[in-house]
């Protein structure tokens, strides 16, 4: 029942939030702590120091990496490709959105090194942002970078509980955490504080014994999610 229950809820937090970095405040102006990086652009990687904590928006979601120097980023990030082939040069391909959708999906993740280019996938870097958010302040930049090269390898992912954010909130500050995570924990506490998701809840559960008739698999559900949620506002 809790598997079930956490699969629902990290399917949930993937149909909510599509671009998760919307959740996240945008960053104050002129801030020393946040600073936009190009890229490509000539000179923008000699800006990064080792250690720093760097964050793009991809398609799906706000991504993250650890500076290690030298045009490197080491950053979390889900792929179902190693558990579809051992061939050790596709898998270093630069990971499209297809399959990072898909290891979302499997639950599979490498930490990986990429070059800074291929780890924007053509986005603008953000700069320690985080660092004013975090709810410790930052180790010294040599030990997050050795942190971030500890950890390279195959790992288990979870939107929820370990994803890109957790590994480089770790690595930077010594505690793994995800802002993302926890304004959407917020956001699904007040929806079923809000008494009107209780009504829409029992009217699609009077739809459903409507539609395919009363028995034990339409009844039981119409009656107890929407007294759960009613207990639970």
């Amino acid at each position: 029942m809790l598997d079930t229950l956490i699969f629902l809820l990290e399917r949930l937090f993937l149909l909510a939030h599509v671009k998760l970095s919307s959740l996240l405040p945008p960053p104050a102006e002129g801030s020393a702590r946040c600073e936009r990086e190009d890229p490509p652009a000539a000179g923008a990687q000699q800006r990064l120091q080792r250690g720093d904590l760097l964050e793009v928006p991809r398609t799906l979601f706000t991504h993250f990496g650890i500076y290690l120097g030298e045009n490197r980023v080491a950053h979390l990030i889900p792929d179902a490709l190693p558990a579809l082939t051992a061939d050790a040069r596709q898998i270093q391909e630069m990971v499209t959105n297809t399959r990072l959708l898909l290891g979302v999906l499997s639950k599979r993740a490498s930490v990986r090194v990429d070059s800074v280019e291929d780890f924007a996938y053509g986005a603008r870097i953000l700069r320690n942002a985080m660092d004013g958010a975090a709810r410790r302040g930052p180790l010294p930049a040599e030990e997050v970078a050795r942190r971030a090269e500890r950890l390279l390898g195959g790992v288990r992912y979870s939107l929820l509980w370990n994803n890109c954010e957790h590994y480089v909130t770790f690595c930077r500050y010594g505690s793994a955490q995800s802002l993302q995570t926890d304004q959407f924990c917020e956001w699904l506490k007040s929806l079923i504080r809000d008494r009107r998701t209780v009504a829409v809840t029992a009217l699609l559960g009077l739809l459903s014994v409507a539609c395919l008739g009363v028995s034990y698999g339409t009844a039981l559900p119409a009656l107890l999610v929407p007294f759960t949620l009613w207990m639970a506002s």
